[in-house]
């Protein structure tokens, strides 16, 4: 059954690919397995596709929020802590 979906940023446009062809690698994974082992086959593709999924979204989104604030003009890095070094005095913190 074709169906159409519409994506509205490049991150939905990854994310229905890669979960499109994990279900596809999931799919063919269940095809093949012996009887009595689909389950463990299907659990074992899926796992680690899986982590490679929420992986790959979680670069992606943050890659798009990056190149956001690039064209804002905010400088493209690693945020400080919060405090800078500094204790809840405001004062640099002491060595013992």
């Amino acid at each position: 059954m074709p169906r159409t979906y519409r994506t509205e940023t490049p991150l939905e446009a990854l994310l229905v690919e890669q979960a499109l062809a994990i279900a596809r690698q999931l799919q063919r994974t269940a095809d093949a397995a012996p009887d009595g082992r689909v389950l463990a086959a299907v659990e074992a593709a899926a796992v680690p596709a899986g982590r490679e999924f929420t992986r790959r979204a979680v670069e992606a989104a943050l890659q798009g929020q990056a190149a956001a604030a690039e064209k804002k003009g905010r400088p493209a890095g690693p945020a400080g802590s919060a405090g800078g070094g500094a204790g809840r005095s405001g004062r640099p913190r002491g060595r013992s």
